[in-house]
């Protein structure tokens, strides 16, 4: 069911709002005319009018109870901000230029998350498209946009939408997020759009005064929850499936990542999260391309993406949390909050053979058992990070990894993700180490929930036994201070770092065996020296050899090749990568002792029998 203003043409257009409990809803066209017209309610609670002269471009609300104005739900435009009028949209006149454009495969994807307002110095959608050479140049084949739905104000991850058809006014609007996309299938690269689906910012949410949308029975550390299985819940549902086909066909949107879907509470039958796979799937078959789901999850719960004919719910893919706690605490040596779980080489040995760490053991962190199995999962289907705008901008001071270990360890990060078999994401700014912070910020104009975030940004650190004071996320200086500086990439180290994820990535691109994503063609062996371990890979005649050293001094070994010669094409301690020198030979065979560097990882490649 179809829902917002869906402009038909020659001055036709149909207004469409579900508002089961109300008396009486007007559309009120406010520019560039006032007019008024009562709208009727259908048996769900629907009410839909068909207005003759009402062009794109027209400003509306809609008058409840013949008392309150409030923009329209499914707003597809707000140029005013969250509490001014909805504006009436033609996405028919938009000249897209990506006929040809059939999306990159996921196993394929080489994925870059930005957050638009602090990517660039104007944190515009144009601004974007301005970088996207230069992305396309270090191999990136996918952008991933944080949430540009419709928030408060200027300054904000995001999260804090709360009118989900409509884009960022201070962005650049729907105009500009087209051409964004647009150019970025021109330039063959795929864009995914994070989506929020578990809960509403508390600026600008006029919902309640629409209808049951929320519902009592459950909790989440942002808002009221939504009611996906209650009383209501069908109309409920069919909002937010309309809205990620509206990404899909409006935007020409690749993927959707489903922001925290361990927020979603649903206890039907046909869960909300699989009827969407179904809905999107539908999509991909009628339209003749593949269009993606990825899950954000906490869960550890692997029925996310299993197949529906498996029990699953059919999404595409996940990100994998412990993936990165792993990285990260081997690197850090962080124990606080829930890196207390992640404290050994074993973590990340078994992230990388299977997905998940926890796949039913006990998590100290979490007092209980947790997980299930992942083993069984494709590889392609976990997306891994060592960086990413919750990782970085969720520490109290939001450092980013630059800020918290040394050169060699940044290349140790990298290197454990771009050549793991599962989908890498980078987080903007990580390939060449940018050093600014990720800090959380808003821009909300109520002084009482102004203060209210304060708290809740404190009360946030408990758990990781921060007691410093937190930025101020009102503060101006905080989002300015989390922008990156694309004039380091050209400097010293980060200008090394940045050849560095280069060369990465097109050996990523170039090796069968470390391109072709497949469990089934990998052996992770953990070495004497505990935070040391050997890759084998393979696929279609190509083999390759890694071995990645996570403890800080040298190490001796004598690695299990397969007979035959092996040459070195890649060492994160050589001097050209601003390492200290390597101690490896160029080309070894069965026997040979080698010596690895402290936090180093080097990369052989099968070269012919011997």
């Amino acid at each position: 069911m179809k829902i917002g203003a869906q402009y038909l043409g020659n001055g036709r257009c149909e207004f469409i709002v579900w508002a089961p409990l109300l008396n009486s809803v007007d559309l009120k066209i406010v520019s560039p005319e006032k007019l008024s017209f009562p709208i009727i309610k259908d048996e769900k609670g629907y009410r839909r009018i068909l207005t003759e002269g009402v062009f794109p471009g027209a400003l509306y609300f809609y008058c409840l109870d013949g008392q309150r104005d409030r923009p329209d739900p499914a707003s597809h435009s707000q140029p005013q901000g969250v509490h001014g009028p909805s504006e009436v949209l033609d996405h028919s006149t938009f000249k897209w230029e990506d006929s040809g454009w059939k999306g990159i495969p996921l196993s394929k994807m080489i994925m870059y998350e930005i957050h638009v307002g602090t990517f660039t110095p104007e944190g515009t959608f144009d601004a974007v498209i301005l970088r996207l050479d230069e992305l396309s140049v270090l191999g990136i084949n996918t952008i991933e946009l944080m949430p540009v739905a419709q928030f408060p104000g200027e300054r904000n991850w995001g999260y804090d939408g709360t009118y989900p058809f409509a884009v960022q006014n201070s962005y650049g609007g729907p105009e500009g997020l087209k051409i964004l996309i647009n150019e970025c299938h021109k330039k063959g690269m795929a864009v995914i759009l994070d989506v929020v689906y578990n809960h509403f910012g508390p600026e600008g949410n006029y919902l309640w005064d629409y209808g049951p949308y929320f519902t009592d029975r459950y909790k989440t550390p942002w808002g009221q929850a939504i009611n996906y299985d209650g009383l209501y819940s069908n109309e409920v549902r069919n909002f937010f499936i309309e809205n990620a086909l509206h990404w899909f066909k409006n935007y020409h949107f690749d993927a959707l990542r489903l922001d925290a879907i361990h927020g979603i509470f649903d206890f039907s039958a046909r869960p909300f999260l699989q009827e969407l796979a179904e809905k999107v799937e539908e999509l991909s078959i009628n339209e003749g391309k593949k269009y993606y789901l990825i899950a954000e999850s906490d869960l550890n719960d692997s029925r996310i993406v299993r197949p529906r004919n498996m029990g699953g719910y059919g999404i595409d893919a996940q990100w994998c949390d412990d993936f990165h706690h792993s990285v990260h605490t081997l690197l850090t040596g962080e124990n606080r909050g829930y890196y207390i779980d992640f404290a050994e080489t074993e973590h990340l040995i078994k992230s990388l053979r299977e997905g998940f760490v926890y796949s039913g053991q006990y998590s100290e962190y979490r007092k209980k058992n947790h997980g299930n199995f992942s083993k069984d999962r494709p590889a392609e289907q976990f997306i891994v990070f060592s960086q990413n705008h919750d990782q970085v901008g969720n520490r109290i001071f939001g450092e980013r990894l630059s800020n918290l270990v040394s050169f060699e360890s940044l290349k140790l990060a990298a290197g454990a993700v771009l050549l793991s078999p599962y989908i890498p994401l980078l987080f903007m700014g990580e390939e060449y180490g940018d050093d600014a912070p990720f800090l959380y910020f808003v821009s909300h104009s109520d002084p009482d929930l102004i203060e209210a975030v304060r708290k809740g940004r404190k009360e946030e650190f408990k758990s990781f036994s921060w007691n410093e004071e937190p930025p101020d996320p009102q503060a101006v200086e905080t989002f300015l201070k989390s922008k990156i500086n694309w004039e380091k990439r050209k400097e010293g180290e980060h200008k090394v770092l940045l050849d560095f994820y280069k060369s990465l990535i097109k050996l990523r691109r170039d090796i069968p065996a470390l391109s072709y994503l497949d469990k089934e063609c990998i052996e992770v062996f953990e070495l004497e020296n505990k935070k040391t371990f050997s890759i084998q890979r393979w696929k279609d005649g190509s083999e390759v050899y890694l071995l990645f050293n996570f403890d800080n001094n040298n190490i001796k070994f004598t690695p299990s090749l397969t007979k035959g010669s092996w040459e070195k094409i890649f060492d994160s301690s050589e001097k050209i990568w601003n390492g200290p020198g390597t101690f490896l030979q160029k080309i070894i065979s069965q026997g040979d002792e080698l010596t690895v560097r402290g936090l180093n990882f080097v990369l052989y490649i099968k070269s012919g029998e011997m």
